[in-house]
């Protein structure tokens, strides 16, 4: 009963070596040759790790544990990292390299349209001049054209006129005509019924009926045949008698015929009801000789008429045929007119388009103009920044490993320590191969201008330890526990969440579980004070963020119920212990980050408290000129960043873009502006800052004090003083 078994048994390099093998094996390093140096470093992280805890118990008496859940967070977080910064090296190249390009483009573009602006206005010119011949010959072809469209109209009138007599002629003739065509057509259509039988029927006569003697006699008047019953009968017996009858000429009929007719037409038996009561087929003869007598004597009547319809026809022919030459002449010179109206059309659009071309050049020569006064001071600085970033990118599988091992390993020792890890981990990336950058630090990593003057602002001190402090307690994987006794990482995380509904809790509150529960809920920060050696087990769910799908919905268990995960949420945790024990199962839990402060950190706080007492007015122009700058610097990254943006979604040719341009270059005045600004302000700083330095050396001896009065508690316990106090009884 008086002993513990330590379940932490360190796992032999070789078992280190085959995990971190398992991890890259499908991993994406750009040259596979590179993977076994990778592997190997991260066992060197590791154990190098191990033995610089060692040596941080054995000189300061601090603890400080690493397990092989250590080592798996050390690769996992290696490869998000990697990930995330090889997107955003790729992605800032791109948009550094296309604004380049699109200077570079320019350039190249405003030679050339010089010299097509030289070529076209002799080209224009020449087009104008030709475009003016072709409108004078179009005028005065057009007038003679007017001049033969007169004519021609005036002809076209009398022809229609001409046309309108014909035709009244022509109708006159036709409507005496159908006054005897009825008659005519019934009267063939009756000797269409009649066959040779019906003539035979009519030949067996030796004496015929008066009545058919009558009718047959007629027939040969009109046929010019003697009108008796022999040559009747021997005129029925020839074979074509009823074609000569339908063929009959009834044009031709002689008026003497006509005279000899009368006779029988005024017979009042010559009609064909009375000639149907003694024959049927005499019927249809009568019918067809009283038709040839009417036609005849209607035919006579029309004659004149129809002779004069042929003579207005011969005069409405010859007036078409010289109409038709006319049309013809006034055609051929419409054509013409309509090919020099053409070629006119052609000519205006080549003048238009040349003019359109010059204007379009001269617009974009003003445009390239105003771009290159905006941008052409950004082409030496972007062209670095593509070096800068190919260098990068051609270093990140070694740089983002020693900032993942920074982030996964180094956060409870003090700077010193930090300072030799970082080295021999660097000195052994050469050593295997592996590429990093000269300058290589996890600021420069993992953080960015922007970030730190915001981390400032919001009161983290302005040394590098608290820099890369805060740079852990954002870019960790495991929820920050920092080794806090002088309150700045509380103050700090006060400030910077206070935004947000930061919540602050204690593990001796009643009802802290509810309140982190219902920030867990909503996505509101949460921050746990005066943390001991030890954890509630209850808050391992939040810590190991075990979190679930379930219908949908991220749910995490706390306590005995399941709520819900809003992935806004954030953790931290402080405590105020000098020198606190964690013990493994902690350590794997969070990161804990020493907070502890730093001689020059607490120099830079006592001189502004210093400077603060004896010249107000300078500390406060001071702390107004640190916002100002750090808000125009922000402004000046948020303008760069627009401006490249703009020109990557850009299309087509930059210099047609004229809202573009007006944006590109108000953007640049903007910038130009807030440059000059940042420069005096920056001046003004500079003499403030000579000022303040009057104060240095009672800072410094400050700062020396403390850091000997808080040696005192190693001699005893009882000699604990907090920086607040100190600092009350310096100021």
């Amino acid at each position: 009963n008086c002993c513990t078994i330590d379940w932490f048994t360190e796992w032999p390099r070789e078992a280190l070596l085959s995990v971190a093998q398992t991890f890259f094996e499908e991993v994406d390093l750009g040259d596979d040759s590179i993977k076994p140096k990778i592997c190997e470093m991260c066992v060197e992280v590791h154990t190098s790790t191990v033995g610089m805890a060692d040596k941080f118990f054995n000189e300061l008496r601090r603890r400080y544990y690493t397990t092989p859940t250590s080592y798996l967070e050390l690769i996992n977080l290696y490869l998000d990292m990697l990930k995330t910064k090889r997107k955003q090296l790729v992605s800032a190249k791109d948009r550094v390299a296309n604004g380049l390009k699109k200077l570079l483009e320019t350039n190249d573009l405003v030679s050339t349209m010089k010299v097509e602006l030289t070529a076209l206005e002799p080209v224009l010119k020449e087009k104008s001049e030709q475009t003016q011949q072709l409108m004078g010959r179009l005028q005065v072809d057009q007038a003679k054209a007017d001049e033969v469209r007169k004519v021609v109209m005036v002809d076209e009138a009398a022809a229609k006129e001409k046309a309108a007599e014909t035709e009244a002629i022509a109708n006159d003739a036709q409507r005496d005509l159908d006054e005897a065509l009825p008659a005519l057509q019934a009267a063939n259509k009756a000797l269409d019924a009649l066959d040779k039988s019906d003539i035979s029927e009519i030949r067996v006569f030796n004496k015929p009926p008066e009545m058919v003697a009558v009718v047959l006699e007629a027939v040969m008047v009109l046929l010019g045949k003697r009108p008796d019953w022999a040559t009747s009968k021997a005129t029925m017996g020839e074979t074509n008698f009823l074609q000569q009858l339908i063929t009959f000429e009834k044009d031709n009929i002689l008026e003497s015929t006509t005279k000899k007719m009368k006779k029988y037409i005024d017979n009042p038996k010559f009609t064909p009801e009375i000639v149907a009561k003694t024959s049927q087929a005499c019927k249809s003869l009568c019918m067809w000789a009283r038709a040839c007598d009417l036609y005849s004597k209607v035919y006579r009547t029309v004659e004149p008429k129809r002779n004069r319809l042929k003579a207005a026809k011969e005069e409405l022919e010859k007036t078409q045929s010289a109409l038709k030459e006319k049309q013809d002449a006034l055609a051929e010179v419409e054509g013409k007119i309509a090919h020099l109206q053409n070629m006119y059309e052609k000519s205006v659009n080549e003048k238009e388009s040349l003019a359109h071309n010059m204007a379009q050049t001269s617009a974009r020569l003003g445009r390239a103009g105003k771009l290159m006064s905006a941008l052409g001071d950004e082409q030496v600085r972007w062209d670095e920044s593509v070096t800068s970033f190919n260098r990068e990118i051609g270093n990140v599988v070694g740089d983002v490993l020693v900032a993942a091992a920074c982030v996964a390993y180094y956060g409870a020792f003090t700077s010193d320590y930090r300072q030799e890890l970082v080295g021999n981990w660097i000195d052994r990336c050469r050593e295997l191969g592996i590429p990093v950058s000269d300058d290589l630090s996890l600021v420069k990593i993992l953080a960015n201008a922007y970030e730190i003057r915001q981390w400032n602002t919001d009161g983290l001190p302005r040394d590098n330890v608290s820099t890369e402090n805060a740079v852990l307690v954002t870019r960790g994987r495991r929820w920050p526990l920092m080794i806090d006794p002088q309150d700045q990482a509380n103050r700090w995380i006060r400030q910077k969440e206070s935004s947000k509904g930061l919540k602050v809790i204690k593990l001796t509150d009643p009802n802290y579980l509810r309140t982190l529960e219902n920030a867990i809920r909503i996505g509101t920060p949460v921050l746990l004070e005066e943390v001991g050696e030890t954890l509630d087990p209850s808050l391992e769910p939040v810590l190991l963020r075990q979190t679930f799908i379930q219908g949908g919905r991220l749910l995490i268990r706390l306590g005995d119920s399941d709520i819900d995960y809003d992935k806004n949420f954030q953790f931290y945790m402080t405590t105020k212990l000098a020198n606190p024990h964690y013990l493994p199962e902690v350590s794997i839990k969070v990161t804990i980050i020493n907070f502890t402060v730093t001689k020059s950190g607490l120099e830079d706080q006592l001189l502004s408290d210093v400077v603060r007492l004896e010249r107000p007015d300078l500390e406060e122009q001071r702390n107004t000129l640190i916002t100002n700058i750090n808000k125009d610097k922000n402004q000046l990254k948020s303008i760069e960043d627009k401006i490249l943006r703009l020109l990557f979604n850009s299309e087509g040719n930059i210099l047609d873009d004229e809202v573009l341009i007006e944006t590109l270059n108000s953007s640049k005045v903007t910038s130009g502006e807030i440059t000059r600004r940042l420069i005096e302000a920056e001046e003004t700083e500079a003499k403030i800052s000579t000022a303040r330095e009057k104060y240095r050396t009672v800072a410094t001896r400050g700062s020396l004090m403390y850091f000997v009065v808080a040696n005192l508690a190693e001699i005893d316990p009882m000699y604990q003083y907090s920086l607040k106090y100190f600092t009350q009884r310096f100021v």
